[in-house]
């Protein structure tokens, strides 16, 4: 946390378009302040470009249809000219303007009050107190006032309940009692471990307790807002921190039962399988450790979903596991029973389900090919038939694969480690040699289909695997006549007769 003087603030907040905000909400009469995570950011040093701002009307001039917030907004755009755009949302009382790349929200001060059933408060006009008091968190409760009047007590740093000092002591804390701020909106126990998460922070221990008393109310929020949260977990530095702490406070067992299901270890006759939940979550961490060094891409989720795939890539092994008298804890099959898993998942927590979604499912049913080849002879076969299964999606794959040898015997992680750096020199040399990872069977359907006469039958399908294994296997080249005198070959066996025009 770096510590801003009243000066250094001063120049923080002497921008053009804070200069611009301030001089017309001066001249409107009203009182305005920059609020919440953007005062914060600045203490933190962390980069943000949304502002929020709070306008205050002390004479409660109730006689014009729009708010203070809407009314600073619409002048605001004025002043800035046609390169401002500004957006009204009267039926919130709230206004965006957008200028020079950068987004301010404005909204007048409230009051809020809840019904038991419902995260969607009763509003009401209020004071710069009201406003801040309803905050969730106290380093997200800081003002700082940008006009000529309205300073608090001589300041324009406004910090009713000590946020900078928990900022300080790195603390995650609620300005009023938590299990108000909590029961009233629920969403906001995410929240709070998201911000414990991206910050490395505490959560307070009142604030902690709160979080296990109120987990049940968590039922009340969509499933969209919560997996905006946890994605904003999952793209955290070292998302672990969230997922041991929503265990912690009851929360994953109602928002994410499968990744629940992993934790604890079960003895037998002496012997004890690995705690899976928290084997995922160090895989998950490599990942994140390992994805953030490199681009994002433009799709602004940068390695999300690889991630995903990280979190659910052991999400089948309390289904697969069995106990075997001879060599003990077993979990056979766990990657094709958690590929099913995925679409489900998906599908009850909203995300999308679409080609992300097959990504995810193709890296965790692959998940364990890497690891068996680099526990056995690396042969050029094997590693063409994963780079043939894999596709564009190789790199995340060994990626993941790398990630998952968490082994705490060293000399064991260094042989996986060795040999999956042979497994990578080999799919270079192979994609050096012939673009596998766009590679399609040069036999079609239709091709069998127009050589044998035939509809639609298992027959196809024979030859089309057939002509793929051979073709993995390093039996005939790449190139289509040999693969169709290969299938010429086949079909004799199998008693096909081509047809003559």
């Amino acid at each position: 946390m770096k510590h801003l003087t009243e000066e250094e603030l001063a120049q923080l907040f002497s921008t053009p378009m804070f200069q611009a905000i301030g001089e017309v909400a001066d001249q409107l009469g009203f009182h305005c302040y920059a609020v919440g995570g953007y005062v914060r950011d600045l203490f933190l040093e962390r980069p943000s470009k949304d502002i929020d701002c709070v306008v205050v009307d002390p004479q409660q001039d109730t006689s014009v249809a729009d708010g203070p917030g809407i009314r600073v907004a619409q002048a605001l755009g004025k002043r800035l000219g046609r390169g401002a755009h500004v957006s009204v949302f009267r039926n919130f009382g709230t206004a965006q303007v957008k200028w020079n790349g950068q987004e301010v929200e404005f909204v007048g001060a409230r009051r809020e009050s809840y019904s038991h059933d419902s995260r969607k408060p009763i509003v009401e006009d209020g004071t710069l107190e009201d406003d801040l008091d309803r905050r969730d968190f106290t380093i997200n409760a800081l003002a700082y006032c940008l006009t000529s009047q309205g300073l608090v007590d001589g300041k324009r740093l406004v910090d009713r309940f000590g946020g900078l000092l928990d900022m300080e002591d790195g603390l995650i804390a609620t300005p009023l009692d938590p299990d108000i701020t909590f029961s009233d909106d629920p969403l906001r126990m995410m929240r709070c471990i998201r911000f414990a998460t991206q910050l490395r922070f505490q959560i307070e221990d009142e604030t902690q307790d709160a979080l296990s008393r109120n987990a049940e109310r968590i039922k009340i929020i969509s499933q969209e807002r919560i997996i905006d949260e946890l994605n904003k977990i999952m793209l955290s530095p070292t998302p672990s921190i969230g997922f041991v702490e929503l265990s912690r406070c009851g929360l994953l067992p109602l928002i994410f039962p499968e990744v629940a299901a992993l934790e604890g270890v079960e003895v037998r006759n002496g012997r004890a399988h690995k705690d899976n939940f928290y084997h995922t979550l160090e895989v998950l961490d490599n990942v994140a450790k390992t994805t953030q060094a490199l681009p994002l891409g433009g799709d602004g989720e940068g390695f999300l979903w690889l991630r995903w795939a990280a979190l659910l890539h052991d999400i089948g092994k309390p289904r697969s596991k069995r106990w075997e008298e001879k060599v003990g804890w077993t979990f056979h099959n766990h990657n094709y029973i958690g590929q099913k898993m995925v679409a489900p998942i998906f599908r009850r927590m909203k995300l999308p389900l679409d080609e992300r979604m097959a990504y995810v499912e193709k890296l965790v049913g692959l998940h364990m090919r890497p690891i068996a080849i680099a526990d056995d002879v690396v042969t050029d076969s094997a590693v063409r038939r994963l780079l043939f299964e894999a596709g564009e999606d190789i790199d995340d794959l060994m990626i993941l694969c790398e990630a998952d040898i968490t082994s705490k015997n060293q000399q064991k992680k260094q042989r996986f480690l060795d040999n999956f750096q042979l497994v990578r020199e080999k799919l270079a040399d192979l994609q050096a040699r012939d673009n596998y990872r766009t590679w399609q069977n040069p036999i079609t359907g239709e091709e069998i289909m127009e050589t044998f006469g035939l509809k639609p039958c298992r027959e196809i399908g024979v030859l089309k695997q057939a002509v793929k294994d051979a073709i993995w296997d390093s039996v005939i080249p790449n190139d289509h006549e040999a693969a169709r005198q290969f299938m010429l070959q086949k079909a004799k066996e199998m008693g096909l007769v081509p047809i003559t025009r």
